[in-house]
């Protein structure tokens, strides 16, 4: 019997801050309606607009273009769409490029049809192949309407780190429009709207301590705007109408708030145990294929495959020992499957592959834990033959 359990999970949603448990229940005793314009709606309104403030400083953008939406998955639909104003006038985007490791909500491609969505390859280093985006952008037909191009800051399985300003060129180059889903690198890198030239972020509460079903449409500007995918009373100045999850915002906001603070020390600290696991686990297995151990990596993630060992079978093995990771992503309504993302890289998909991801409350001792468990799986494939 597993005395206690290690959570290494921390891609798949990290647990609730303190801050933020703090801050919802606070909210919840709030009886206002933020829309509402006596003393108990100003005060929900306060809260939310803070809340904004906070979440646009992690972005390092202004308030004014923060959208709050129920997550990130809302987040992607709101901004994935042929429809746009410039203002007043409508603009019509005509066809999205996402590369071909984003995440399920992206690869979803929103409100376009999938004839209007196309792939962009990446390299067997597990970023985007910028050749092949501006051979797609540059065969972009303009007479039906500006090219947008989606693409991740660092992916949620791999960690690796996309080159989002050279992209931005590509995309600036072709007069599109450049979306970046940065709701893995939020909080773990420093991160700033202008300096990426991104026009739209999309974050994630739960992703950063926060509460689930809070997430963030974060645009550059206000001029250039999506068509509402939520349309009624005209909340968030008419791009998300709904009245809103004032408990779910407020936690949101709190953990930003932090999360926008050390995130170099943050950054150094969970990279040095990163390494210091993957050390053990090459000691213990030195067939063990670290994926994206030459490029640059989220500070807190390791992708590794061990042959022989399938992606469910030491999902399964790890968690009998009381530690908790994934095969992947989280999002997949708890299938185990093989990885699109390792396919895209030029790997066998067949080839299995399991998801360390650790975060400010793991401690030293737990990754030593890990690592022996590690040792442990690894010798059991050896001794059973499955590396044969």
């Amino acid at each position: 019997m597993v005395a206690s359990r290690l959570y290494m999970d921390w891609n798949a949603t990290a647990p609730l801050h303190d801050a933020a448990r703090a801050a919802v229940l606070s909210a919840l005793d709030m009886t206002g309606n933020a829309s509402s314009v006596h003393a108990e709606g100003r005060k929900a309104r306060t809260l939310i607009e803070n809340a904004r403030r906070d979440v646009a400083q992690l972005c390092g953008a202004s308030a004014s273009g923060v959208i709050f939406t129920s997550g990130a998955t809302e987040a992607a639909n709101a901004v994935l769409t042929p429809n746009f104003r410039m203002g007043r006038t409508p603009l019509s985007i005509g066809h999205l490029y996402i590369s071909a490791i984003e995440h399920p909500a992206i690869r979803e491609g929103g409100r376009f049809d999938k004839t209007q969505i196309s792939e962009v390859a990446v390299t067997a280093r597990g970023m985007i192949d910028l050749a092949a985006l501006e051979a797609a952008l540059a065969a972009h037909d303009r007479t039906k309407g500006l090219p947008m191009v989606a693409v991740m800051l660092a992916n949620n399985e791999t960690g690796i780190v996309q080159p989002i300003a050279a992209v931005s060129a590509l995309v600036k180059a072709a007069g599109g429009i450049l979306v970046v889903d940065a709701v893995q690198a939020a909080g773990r890198l420093a991160i700033s709207i202008e300096d990426l030239g991104a026009d739209f972020l999309i974050i994630s509460s739960h992703k950063i301590g926060g509460p689930k079903g809070a997430g963030a449409l974060v645009a550059r500007g206000e001029v250039m705007m999506p068509a509402a995918l939520i349309r009624g009373g005209g909340q968030e100045k008419g791009h998300r109408s709904g009245t809103e999850n004032i408990a779910a915002i407020a936690g949101f906001g709190a953990v930003a708030r932090i999360a926008a603070e050390g995130i170099d020390a943050r950054r150094l600290a969970l990279s040095l145990q990163r390494d210091r696991l993957e050390a053990a686990m090459l000691a213990a297995a030195p067939d063990v294929l670290i994926h994206g151990r030459d490029v640059e990596r989220l500070c807190n993630t390791s992708f590794f495959s061990l042959p022989g060992l399938k992606a469910e079978t030491g999902q399964i093995a790890f968690d009998l020992e009381g530690i908790a990771l994934s095969a992947g992503s989280a999002c997949s309504s708890g299938r185990v499957g093989q990885s699109y993302v390792l396919s895209a890289m030029g790997f066998d998909p067949r080839l299995g592959a399991l998801r360390l991801s650790i975060g400010e409350a793991t401690t030293d001792d737990e990754i030593d834990r890990c690592a022996q468990v590690f040792a442990r799986i690894a010798a059991r494939r050896r001794l059973s033959g499955a590396a044969a």
